[in-house]
């Protein structure tokens, strides 16, 4: 391998307006992978059968996970492999995570926090899920949305009052649940009226005034919170304050990132949280077929993000900055491929 420091390279965000993004250093993660690939090849190869048809745990209908699984069903039906992508609609990163693990899907999308806490067990998860990362695919800009004319301009004046804060099972929970905490005294949670709310229904209830305030972690802009905004005069909270706090707490898979003046309707940027995410596979998904699935996805990422989050890129030397989440043996490969 080349002596040139790609596995620590800067990546600018994936939406403009925002701060370049770090990637953690990857020799430790890749060295284990190569050394797990030189065992998991040996036993793929002889007459076993390759995968043909994996299932990919992608988020609800109308959502960014959703059109991702799609657009990568059809990337993949297009291309010359004997793969089949089926993309299952669930309440997204938590249930995915636990789709892995259980063996319902082979492959999964997952918010970077939640797919550390499967990996080392944590919060959601009672014990280490067996997970592995193919690749960082965009980031997710979190959302803390309130009428403009209500009485909310704060996190702190959530206190006592409705919010919906994702449906249950999903990475926009876990997160909602993180921004509460650390704005409640000494680390309390803040005791608002949290409601288990999936973004349709999140709009829902705020246009009709049943909740105070919706949390969404997604793509800029989302097209159901730009409809809202042309109905409804909104403002969106600043959340940059919490990324120090739960960077110590939870590693560096929160960065501080920028919702961009003009977007939204926004007349000046809006700091806020941003965390990755994977595409996530099985560890017993065949090393061969990752390879050919990952060549599909640089190839084609443009189609992949087009419905997801404007002015996003996808390089490899982005992708392989996945944390705690070890990559698969046979993403390791592929990135080593193109790398030399």
């Amino acid at each position: 391998m080349r002596a040139a420091s790609w596995w620590t390279t800067r990546s600018p965000d994936d939406t403009s307006g925002g701060r370049q993004l770090k990637g953690p250093s990857r020799r430790a993660v890749l060295g284990a992978g190569f050394a797990a690939a030189a065992g998991s090849l040996g036993g793929c190869s002889g007459g076993s059968a390759p995968v043909r048809r994996l299932r990919l745990a992608t988020g609800p209908e109308g959502g960014p996970y959703n059109a991702f699984g799609k657009a990568l069903a059809l990337a993949v039906g297009a291309s010359d492999l004997p793969l089949e992508i089926v993309p299952v609609s669930t309440a997204a990163s938590v249930n995915n995570l636990r789709s892995l693990d259980e063996g319902s899907a082979e492959l999964a999308l997952a918010m970077a926090d939640a797919a550390e806490d499967a990996v080392l067990g944590r919060d959601s998860f009672s014990r280490p899920a067996a997970v592995t990362a193919l690749a960082r695919v965009y980031v997710n800009y979190t959302h803390l949305v309130v009428p403009a004319d209500g009485p909310v301009r704060a996190v702190t004046d959530l206190a006592g009052r409705p919010v919906a804060a994702g449906a249950t099972g999903s990475g926009v929970r876990v997160v909602a649940q993180r921004v509460l905490r650390a704005a409640g005294p000494a680390g309390a949670p803040a005791p608002a009226d949290e409601r288990p709310l999936g973004l349709a229904a999140s709009v829902t209830a705020l246009r009709e005034g049943t909740v105070d305030a919706l949390f969404w972690s997604g793509g800029v802009p989302t097209p159901a919170l730009a409809a809202l905004a042309r109905e409804l005069p909104l403002r969106f909270l600043p959340l940059d304050a919490y990324v120090g706090p739960l960077r110590a707490r939870y590693a560096p898979v929160y960065t501080a990132v920028t919702l961009p003046a003009g977007v939204y309707g926004l007349t000046e940027p809006v700091g806020t949280i941003g965390v990755g995410n994977y595409l996530l596979a099985r560890t017993d998904v065949r090393n061969d077929v990752v390879r050919d699935l990952l060549r599909v996805v640089f190839d084609r990422w443009r189609d992949l993000l087009l419905e997801v989050t404007a002015g996003a890129r996808l390089e490899p030397r982005f992708a392989i900055s996945t944390g705690r989440v070890p990559l698969h043996p046979g993403a390791a490969a592929y990135y080593r491929s193109v790398y030399g």
